[in-house]
């Protein structure tokens, strides 16, 4: 396997529908909505998180290398193949950081390295 994971320069365009149907599971739809539209206002302001923090911050297990959508993103980073950065939801307000969409290429980076630096979207 590859050491470093490549990743695109921006999330790609389904990603903002994926999160906002997320999103639309824990909060009422509209605020769904404006979270999508603030994540992909702020797509130009890319920062980064290393894969541990992501997963301590949002309170999320770390999924098994076999899990189908981890294996598939792990079989990209083998082959070299750019996973997009991942969109999150500052935490606040009485909950942990939101993973609104890349939890799977998280866990993927995580298994790579713990400490692999993470392009996002944070807002």
């Amino acid at each position: 396997m590859r050491e470093t994971v490549k990743w695109l320069d921006k999330p790609e365009a389904h990603d903002y529908q994926a999160a906002e149907d997320y999103l639309s599971l824990i909060m009422p739809a509209k605020r769904a909505a404006e979270y999508r539209q603030q994540l992909y206002d702020a797509r130009g302001d890319v920062t980064h998180r290393k894969a541990k923090d992501i997963l301590r911050a949002s309170q999320l297990a770390l999924l098994a290398q076999d899990n189908k959508h981890v294996a598939d993103d792990l079989a990209k980073v083998n082959t070299g193949e750019a996973l997009s950065p991942i969109l999150l939801i500052r935490g606040g307000d009485g909950h942990p950081l939101i993973v609104a969409d890349g939890y799977h290429r998280v866990c993927a980076s995580y298994w790579v390295d713990e400490n692999t630096d993470i392009p996002c979207i944070l807002v």
